[in-house]
């Protein structure tokens, strides 16, 4: 029993179990492996085509899995060969995300040159005191009774815009009057049809094309066009025309008027528009017209002179900010009547410091005018400022304002400071006279009158414009230049360039001779170390207008803001002083 007990128990017999397997053969033969979803996701983004988001979210992947750039060339191949993304395909993805991140750069520009344009922008309007003080405020522009002919009001639109485009015209504004093409359609008298062919004006300018009609309607008008392109008549023919309507409505009676005031900022630009005006007032007189009196108001010229003709009554008068307001402050002059108001070179008068005494002298008038603002170079700032003036205005641009005019042949040459009046004589044999030079210095015009003699800012027939140094800004470039080739006449402007011209000034210039279709000299490439390439479009400087710098890097109102500073430094310093004592 005990032998029994003590053998061991007989071990228990295990049968391996076959498991059955629950997936047929053609289940292993379709069997998928297992793919997360975010892979699922990129796969089914690929299908539909949309590449940029996969490629986004692996960036950011790689930008969150280490210190690499995304936008690096190792990271794009690797989402290219991880989705199985074809090497056209890369390159047609990557080329849309490099436009948008140079887009999205080029917008943050956009916006930060914005903020600096509205940031430097004026805060006063450009109105009288009297009528931001009363709230008034004018909705429609002055009515006349001139209309376009019938024949040019039963044309259609699509005429017009042909003529625009033909003429390189850009217009802005509402309800725009039609061009028109030729001064008998205008519905101007004999007088100054006759005083036209005297002058050889056979037929209007783009500018004049497009600015006249809409002068005459009574339209407010910003006109910008290149220097000698016939700006001056598109404000001065409505005028006179406006001023023989009323004389023969209602004569002028003793100390009445003006009815029409130009102002501009130099003495020689208003004696050159009233001698225009002359012209114009003698032929109307010779064909049986009532006279048109008109007066010049400017320093150099005695105010007996002005006051005789305002003692008769006056129509028009044309002056420069600081005699006219002398005459206004001491009621010489009054504006109670005038209606018709044109600022000549807008932009210069305002740079030149007579913001205030402008919007002192809008604080004179007694109801609504029509205003006309014209220059050259009038860049958006200035546009912005003065259309709290105007009221729905016309807008007429023919090319690029601040551009230079086309029939001007621009010639640079290098010369050393102490050989420039030598090399002036040298240049004064280009062409016969008369021949205009101009200097920043008045020393430089002291050291070279001997040999030429200033007449004023216009000449018949000038052929020739010679810079003696380079001005401080573009804008005065254009405007010196602009003294030859009026008129659709050709001329030359000579430039002598030192060393001491700035470089900024420098990459305007050469930036304004592609534009004029000229060529850059090598030697002006060298100055500004830059290759002979041209801006891209849209490119440019929105305070100042130039080509070769964003308003960022303006050397103009780099100047400005260091001006005003060290004003406001001073006016402390003075008001400090003061108070001490």
């Amino acid at each position: 029993m005990a032998d029994k007990q003590s053998e061991p128990p007989p071990p228990v017999k295990r049968y391996r179990r076959e498991e059955k397997s629950s997936e047929s053969e053609e289940d292993v033969d379709n069997y998928q492996p297992y793919v997360p979803v975010r892979e699922r996701k990129k796969q089914q983004l690929m299908k539909l085509g949309r590449l940029g988001q996969v490629a986004a979210e692996v960036s950011a992947e790689t930008k969150s899995s280490s210190d690499n750039d995304p936008d690096d060339e190792t990271s794009q191949e690797d989402w290219g060969r991880r989705y199985n993304v074809s090497l056209l395909d890369q390159h047609s993805e990557l080329k849309r995300i490099a436009e948008a991140r140079a887009l999205s750069a080029a917008e943050r520009q956009a916006r930060e040159e914005q903020h600096i344009l509205e940031s430097v922008a004026q805060s006063k309007a450009l109105m009288g005191v009297a009528e931001l003080a009363k709230g008034i405020q004018y909705e429609e522009p002055i009515k006349t009774s001139w209309k376009p002919p019938r024949c040019i009001l039963e044309l259609p639109p699509e005429r017009h815009d042909r003529v625009r485009d033909q003429l390189m015209i850009l217009v802005e504004g509402e309800d725009v009057p039609p061009p028109i093409k030729t001064f008998r359609h205008m519905k101007f008298p004999k007088g100054i049809l006759r005083g036209l062919e005297e002058k050889g004006i056979k037929k209007p300018t783009p500018i004049q094309v497009q600015g006249i009609p809409a002068v005459l309607m009574g339209r407010d008008m910003i006109g910008i066009a290149f220097t000698g392109s016939g700006k001056t008549l598109v404000f001065t023919l409505p005028l006179l025309l406006v001023c023989l309507e009323q004389e023969i409505k209602m004569p002028f009676i003793r100390n009445e008027g003006p009815y029409g005031l130009i102002i501009c900022p130099s003495r020689e630009l208003a004696k050159q528009t009233h001698e225009i005006i002359q012209h114009f007032v003698k032929h109307l007189k010779m064909t049986g017209m009532p006279e048109i009196r008109s007066c010049l108001a400017i320093g150099g010229v005695a105010v007996s002179e002005c006051m005789e003709v305002v003692q008769r009554g006056v129509h028009v008068m044309v002056a420069t900010p600081g005699r006219l307001m002398d005459m206004l402050d001491k009621k010489m002059v009054r504006l109670n009547v005038c209606r018709y108001l044109c600022m000549d070179e807008a932009d210069r008068m305002i740079d030149m410091g007579f913001e205030e005494d402008v919007r002192t002298i809008f604080s004179y008038f007694t109801g609504q005018r029509q205003t006309l603002l014209f220059s050259a170079t009038m860049p958006r700032k200035i546009q912005n400022f003065a259309r709290s003036a105007l009221v729905k205005p016309v807008t007429v641009n023919v090319g690029r304002a601040g551009a230079a005019s086309l029939n001007v042949r621009q010639e640079l040459e290098p010369v050393k400071a102490e050989a420039r009046t030598v090399h002036l004589l040298q240049c004064l044999q280009k062409t016969p006279p008369p021949v205009l030079v101009f200097a920043e210095r008045k020393q430089d015009v002291d050291a070279i009158h001997e040999y030429l003699l200033l007449k004023g800012l216009d000449f018949a027939n000038i052929q020739h414009v010679i810079n003696y140094d380079m001005p401080e800004d573009i804008e005065n470039y254009v405007h010196r230049i602009g003294r030859t080739g009026r008129a659709g006449g050709e001329g030359v402007a000579t430039t002598l360039l030192g060393r001491a011209a700035e470089s900024s000034v420098l990459k305007d210039l050469a930036h304004l001779l592609r534009e004029a279709g000229q060529k850059v000299p090598s030697f002006l490439l060298d100055m500004i170390g830059e290759p002979d390439v041209p801006a891209p479009d849209g490119q440019g400087c929105s305070y100042c207008g130039g080509l070769g710098h964003r308003i960022t890097e303006c050397p103009k109102l780099e100047a400005v803001q260091n001006k005003q500073a060290s004003n406001i430094g001073r006016r402390d310093y003075l008001a400090n002083t003061a108070a001490d004592y």
